[in-house]
């Protein structure tokens, strides 16, 4: 979604700071997330005099930006933050990272020292273009009070078009004192800034002629698609060909999971079936993927057999991981449009024949279905949590995740129909992600209910966001999992380091430090605490129950549960290890460098 130019009327003479504000209301924005400080104040004292744009006074700026994200993550708009100088601006570092990796499009706007002072070491000065340069899709420093209308349309157009992402926009105290002549905001020339959106033609032919003829094909589908609002598209052609689909962690949700071609998610805690459709493809096609380490594991043994056709908006990503036949620039949703309509204008192409291949997956799925094992220790299984929460709240509401077991557990346990329903830190693996993201989701979509699920780490981290859910009326919902530890670090230290755990014990099982539910009382919310598996579905529903308040259930739940299927960092996905690590993916026969035998004697029958 790109943000377009209102039209121009009579200048009015006002300040930098009413500058800001008037822009960013004729770019239709109606809410930002932030918090005032010295070198911001003239924009706040410019916002208290707005009727058409709603700040939401957050507890810690990392908490804005992080609401900043889950609003345009949720809403397919572009996410306001706002930070005074020096460390408040550097709080953002953190969500302006978690944007730029997960391609979510945020506009940051800093207040900075007086012109003067830039460079002297001032009070609360700190170079934010240059600490943000890295992860940003673009950054500004506006010197003339004349250029914040530009400035800040072009941010919003950045931010949203192509590939989307962070874009900050650094605005001295006197440029916002300044006098300005304001008639609206102008969209700057932005020279070699011109993303392509439409295929070309030759790559679209290349690619349909590839998948007629193709045996074992599978749709590797990333979050390009959810961004360019393809879901539709998405799986039109899926049907159309019968090809089956794997959805990434940022991409869950494109395709329904209960639909017959969905073999789930690839990757690190993937399904068995995900993962041998990619291991054992004869033709991947990527739609908004970039081949994250954490699908492909080992790059040399990942996908032998595969040929790759890449369709991504970003030129950058295609080849740079992996080599590719056919390369495709573009809109995942113009992409996939053509590429459909290529094969209903075309007599000679029929869906590739693979009756074989859809039959060997189908036999993974039936072999390993996801579940779990009772904790050892007797204390609830997380996964139960998760199963239930999904079952009883269903695939309408929105989910926030922080980042570890729980995040994987929801990604695995969470039933997903349709997208921007699952909100969650992919690619910077962001703790402290799940409530700030929930409270930002849950502004840009009231009528919908929004559950964050975090563990006691993450928690522990942005729970003082609650309080700003409770007083500015966000009445999200928070599902604990407590373990007591930091539970992905503690299994990777059960698995790679001798059960040695170093600093990963967050609290005794037998103590509440602290005590999450007088906790969140005390931030203004419901609590609840759930210790056995009876209690779990009662208390989901109560929380359902409750709109007035935020809601915040404290599941305790065994420390030694693990997540499963697991692939070692680094590792091939070869070794991808199922239920307790006891059990290998394939056949002692079926290696990487060799077809499944069954797969490859029925397609030379066929």
């Amino acid at each position: 979604m790109t943000a377009s130019t209102p039209p121009q009327r009579a200048p009015e003479r006002i300040t930098g700071a009413h500058a800001i504000v008037r822009t960013l209301e004729d770019l239709g924005t109606e809410l930002v997330f932030g918090i005032p400080g010295g070198a911001v104040l003239p924009l706040y004292d410019a916002l208290f005099e707005s009727t058409k744009l709603r700040h939401v006074l957050t507890r810690h700026e990392q908490g804005a930006g992080h609401a900043a994200e889950g609003y345009a993550q949720a809403s397919g708009k572009v996410g306001v933050m706002i930070a005074t100088s020096g460390p408040g601006a550097t709080n953002l570092v953190t969500p302006l990272a978690d944007a730029n990796l997960d391609s979510v499009p945020v506009v940051a706007i800093t207040g900075q020292v007086g012109s003067s002072l830039l460079g002297t070491d001032a009070f609360q000065e700190a170079d934010i273009r240059g600490v943000t340069m890295p992860i940003t899709k673009h950054n500004f420093i506006v010197t003339k009070a004349e250029d914040i209308p530009s400035a800040i349309a072009a941010a919003f157009h950045l931010a949203s078009s192509g590939r989307p992402g962070p874009v900050l926009v650094d605005i001295p105290k006197d440029v916002q004192n300044a006098l300005m002549e304001y008639s609206g905001p102008v969209m700057p020339d932005l020279p070699g800034y011109k993303p392509t959106t439409t295929p070309h033609p030759r790559q679209i032919t290349q690619a349909v002629q590839r998948i007629a003829r193709a045996e074992r094909p599978v749709l590797y589908v990333g979050g390009g698609v959810i961004k360019a609002e393809a879901s539709r598209e998405l799986r039109e052609f899926a049907e159309l060909t019968g090809i089956p689909v794997v959805t990434t962690l940022m991409a869950l949700g494109a395709f329904p999971d209960k639909h017959p071609q969905h073999m789930g998610m690839p990757g690190m805690h993937g399904t068995v079936p995900a993962v041998a459709a990619l291991q054992r493809a004869d033709l991947i096609i990527a739609v908004g993927a970039r081949f994250d380490d954490r699908v492909t594991g080992d790059t040399d043994t990942f996908a032998p057999h595969a040929e790759v056709i890449h369709a991504d908006i970003d030129p950058a990503e295609i080849g740079k991981i992996r080599e590719v036949a056919v390369p495709i620039v573009g809109d995942a949703r113009e992409v996939l449009l053509r590429l459909t309509k290529a094969y209903a204008n075309d007599a000679e192409l029929d869906a590739p024949r693979i009756g074989p291949w859809m039959e060997y997956l189908g036999d993974l799925q039936s072999r390993f279905p996801r579940g779990f094992e009772p904790t050892a220790d007797g204390l609830l299984n997380p996964q139960e949590v998760i199963q239930q929460l999904s079952a009883i709240v269903g695939p309408e509401a929105i989910y926030c995740a922080g980042v570890g077991q729980h995040q994987m557990w929801s990604a695995q346990f969470l039933d997903f129909e349709q997208p921007r329903s699952w909100i969650n830190s992919g690619g910077a693996g962001t703790m402290g992600y799940a409530v700030p993201a929930a409270l930002g989701a849950k502004a840009a979509c009231p009528e919908r209910e929004v559950w964050a699920i975090d563990g006691d780490g993450c928690f522990q981290m942005t729970n003082q966001e609650l309080t700003t859910a409770a007083v500015e009326g966000f009445p999200v919902k928070v599902a604990v999992i407590n373990n007591g530890n930091l539970g992905m670090v503690r299994q990777w230290q059960t698995l790679f380091y001798e059960n040695k755990y170093s600093h990963t014990k967050l609290r005794e099982h037998d103590e509440y430090v602290p005590d999450f539910v007088k906790l969140s009382e005390a931030l203004g919310c419901e609590s609840i605490r759930v210790t056995t598996a009876e209690e779990i579905g009662p208390a989901i529903e109560r929380a359902r129950s409750i709109n007035d308040r935020p809601v915040v259930i404290d599941f305790i739940v065994g420390q030694d549960a693990q997540v499963w299927p697991m692939i070692g960092g680094g590792a091939s996905n070869e070794e991808i290890q199922y239920a307790l690590g006891l059990r290998p993916l394939f056949d002692e026969n079926e290696s990487a460098a060799e077809e499944p035998a069954d797969i490859h004697e029925s397609l030379e029958e066929a």
